[in-house]
C-alpha cells in the first residue's frame, strides 16, 4: 500500500468540489494515509463559521442536469464528511496565510474543522507525494 500523504489544495468553494475533496480525504484516512488539506481563496471562504452550511453552488460545468443529479443524490454535507475523515484518521486542514490576509480573516472566523494557518512553503514541506488541486 502507498503510505504517502494525500495532499489536497482546495481553491474552489463549490459544494460539488468540496464534496469530492471530503470523500477523497475520508477514503485516504480510512486506508490509514495521512491527509493534508490546504484551503485557498474560495474554498477558505466556504469554511467560514457563518457560511459553512450555506449553499455554495456547483461548478459551472455541472449545468442544469448535473445540478439536478447532485441535488437528487442528497447525502451528507461535505463538512460532515470532513468531520468524519478527521475522526477516522490523521487529517489536517490548513488555512492559507495569504488567503487569510486577503480576506481579513482570523482562525476564530473559521469553522473548528480548520486546524491552523500556514504558508505555502510549510504545506509543501509536509507533502511527500503528489499534490492534487481542486
Amino acid at each position: 500500500m502507498d503510505d504517502s500523504t494525500l495532499s489536497l489544495v482546495l481553491f474552489s468553494g463549490t459544494d460539488d468540489k468540496l464534496n469530492a475533496a471530503a470523500v477523497l480525504a475520508a477514503g485516504a484516512a480510512a486506508m490509514g494515509r495521512k491527509v493534508n488539506v490546504f484551503l485557498q481563496y474560495w474554498a477558505l471562504d466556504a469554511f467560514r463559521k457563518d457560511r459553512i452550511r450555506e449553499d455554495h453552488g456547483l461548478a459551472s460545468e455541472a449545468g442544469p442536469e448535473g445540478e439536478a443529479a447532485y441535488r437528487r443524490h442528497g447525502g451528507q454535507h461535505w463538512s460532515e464528511i470532513f468531520r468524519q475523515a478527521k475522526e477516522i484518521g490523521d487529517v489536517k486542514i490548513h488555512a492559507c496565510s495569504l488567503s487569510m490576509e486577503t480576506f481579513g480573516l482570523t482562525l476564530e472566523d473559521l469553522d473548528p474543522l480548520v486546524d491552523d494557518q500556514e504558508g505555502v512553503a510549510s504545506f509543501f514541506m509536509d507533502a511527500d507525494g503528489p499534490v492534487t488541486f481542486i
